[in-house]
């Protein structure tokens, strides 16, 4: 599965390669905010769904981009090919934005479970837990491995052993769940499932290497603590 995923973003229809895969991503992320403000002019949304939904998956988007800039992650640093670039944006990282245009278009008019204020409540503690979750993983993992090599067993990796995956389901979830619509949930199922599984099994395979694994296996959670 993981050949697949990067032949399709990374390698497809061959040819050269101009740009690196942090590149596409950060077009997406960094033109999020411009994009739903846009959707909410053409479509003359200005309910606070909209806008709370905009600064949430906005903001996220900003958060990415200062997170990349200040620690960036070396597995988006590869060059890829044009098919590779187009298949990234359309296969995975153009589906966000078409969240926000679910919402905002009117395509999904919402029935929350709970009162709506409870409900944003509930969806922007998500979300902002989610990406501190992630920056923070993301910012150990970076620093501790420019000091060292080896297994990270503290901090934000102390009970989870795959935080950042965590910050960014919990973030992802909280969109999905704004939107309150099928396909949200079917697209963030396929990328958990195609994408986000497979690299936390591999992960674990290449972590098994050090003497500690077996030890630290043991005392932590896969995803979420106490339960998985």
């Amino acid at each position: 599965m993981r050949r697949f995923t990067d032949y399709l973003v990374c390698d497809f229809l061959g040819g050269p390669r101009p740009w690196k895969f942090a590149w596409v991503i950060n077009f997406q992320k960094a033109g999020t905010f411009v994009f739903l403000l846009a959707l909410m002019a053409w479509y003359g949304n200005t309910s606070t769904t909209a806008w709370i939904y905009t600064a949430m998956q906005g903001s996220y988007g900003l958060v990415w981009i200062m997170k990349d800039t200040a620690f960036p992650d070396a597995n988006w640093q590869r060059r890829i090919t044009i098919g590779g670039g187009v298949n990234a944006f359309i296969g995975v990282l153009g589906w966000y934005w078409v969240f926000g245009w679910l919402l905002i278009s009117g395509v999904s008019q919402p029935d929350y479970p709970l009162p709506d204020n409870a409900w944003y409540c509930l969806c922007i503690s998500l979300c902002i837990v989610g990406c501190a979750i992630m920056i923070a993983a993301d910012a150990q993992k970076y620093f501790t491995l420019r000091a060292r090599s080896g297994l990270i067993t503290d901090g934000m990796h102390r009970f989870v052993r795959h935080p950042n995956y965590l910050g960014e389901i919990m973030i992802y979830g909280s969109f999905a769940m704004m939107v309150w619509h099928w396909l949200p949930f079917v697209v963030l199922a396929w990328v958990w499932l195609g994408l986000f599984a497979v690299n936390m099994v591999m992960k674990e395979a290449s972590m098994s290497r050090y003497p500690e694994w077996a030890a630290y296996k043991k005392r932590s959670w896969w995803l979420i603590p106490f339960l998985l």
